[in-house]
C-alpha cells in the first residue's frame, strides 16, 4: 500500500514541531542552568565540565543506538566542519551575553531567528520572498532594536553579542539544512559537543579554577543532559518537515525564557523589551504564514 505524500508530509511536520518544541525547551533550561552555575563558578570551567559530561552521555547514547558511527561521506565533511565553526561563532558571544544581561531579554533576541532564516534564504539561497514578508522582516528587526535599545538609557552592550549569536546560528541552521540525509544526526551533535568543550577548555586556562560544590555539580549535570538533548533535536529538526512550519515552534522558547527568568533569577523584562519580543513573534509568525501560503 502506497502512503499518500500529504500524509508523509503531515507526519514530518508533526515530528518536526515536536522536535522544535523539545529543542527550544532543552536549550532554554540548559542556558538557565549555565547562567545559575556561572554565578559562583568560572564560566569556561563550567562550560568545559558540562561538555565532558555531554560527550560521555552522547557517546553512551551512540553505543546504545549502535549504527551512529557509519562513515560520513567525504563530500559532507566540509559542511560538518563549517557547521561546527558556526556553532562556535554563535556560542562564544551568546555565552558571554548570558552572564551579562537579563535572561529573558537574551531569549527574546533569539526569537528573531525565523526572520533571519527567511532573509538568508532570500539573499543566499535564491528563495522567493514577497514584499509583505520583506516588510515583516523589517518590522521584526525594529522589534530587536526595542530590546537592544541602542542610544537609550536601558542600553546593554551585551545585547549586541546576542544579535551576533543570532547571525551565527542562522548560518549554522542553513548549513544543517544542506547536510545529506545519510549524515548521522547524533554524530554531528557529538562533533558539535567536542568543539564547544574544547573552546571551554581553552577559555578555562585563563581563569582560576575552583572546587566544584554539590549544588554546582548538580547544575552542571542538568545542563549537560539538557544540552545533549538540545544538540540532537536541533540537528534532527532541520532535517524533517517543512522549515516554514516547524520553525514557528521556536517561539515556545520565549515562554520558557520568561518563566525561568522570573522564577530562577527574579528578572522580568521592561515594557520596551516585551513590546519588542511581541513584535518579533507576530512578524515572525506572519512571515511563516506567508511562506506556507505563497
Amino acid at each position: 500500500m502506497t502512503v499518500p505524500a500529504t500524509t508523509t508530509l503531515q507526519d514530518g511536520n508533526r515530528r518536526g514541531a515536536g522536535l522544535m518544541a523539545v529543542s527550544m525547551a532543552a536549550f532554554t533550561f540548559n542556558d538557565a542552568c549555565v547562567k545559575y552555575v556561572a554565578l559562583s563558578l568560572p564560566l569556561f570551567q563550567t562550560i568545559f565540565l558540562r561538555g565532558c559530561v555531554v560527550i560521555i552521555v552522547m557517546m553512551l547514547l551512540a553505543w546504545y543506538i549502535g549504527n551512529t558511527f557509519r562513515p560520513i561521506p567525504r563530500r559532507e565533511w566540509g559542511k560538518v566542519a563549517l557547521r561546527a565553526l558556526a556553532e562556535l561563532a554563535a556560542f562564544l558571544p551568546f555565552i558571554i551575553a548570558l552572564t551579562l544581561m537579563p535572561f529573558a531579554n537574551l531569549v527574546a533576541i533569539l526569537q528573531a531567528l525565523p526572520l533571519t532564516l527567511t532573509f538568508a534564504g532570500a539573499v543566499f539561497l535564491g528563495e522567493r520572498v514577497g514584499w509583505r514578508r520583506w516588510i515583516a522582516i523589517t518590522v521584526g528587526f525594529l522589534g530587536v532594536l526595542l530590546i537592544v535599545k541602542p542610544g537609550l538609557a536601558g542600553f546593554n552592550s551585551a545585547a549586541l553579542l546576542g544579535v551576533l549569536a543570532v547571525i551565527a546560528v542562522t548560518v549554522r541552521d542553513v548549513i544543517t539544512r544542506r547536510l545529506a540525509a545519510g549524515v548521522p544526526s547524533l554524530l554531528v551533535s557529538i562533533i558539535t559537543a567536542v568543539a564547544v568543550t574544547l573552546l571551554g577548555l581553552i577559555g578555562s586556562l585563563f581563569e582560576p579554577w575552583q572546587t566544584v560544590q554539590l549544588e554546582q555539580g548538580v547544575g552542571i549535570i542538568l545542563a549537560a543532559l539538557f544540552i545533549a538533548l538540545a544538540y540532537l533535536s536541533s540537528v534532527m529538526v532541520m532535517r524533517v518537515g517543512e522549515i516554514g512550519f516547524v520553525t514557528q515552534f521556536r517561539y515556545t522558547a520565549m515562554i520558557w525564557g520568561l518563566l525561568l527568568g522570573w522564577f530562577v533569577f527574579g528578572e522580568w523584562p521592561d515594557m520596551l523589551t516585551l513590546l519588542g519580543a511581541a513584535i518579533i513573534v507576530v512578524t515572525g509568525l506572519f512571515t511563516l504564514w506567508r511562506n506556507a501560503n505563497a
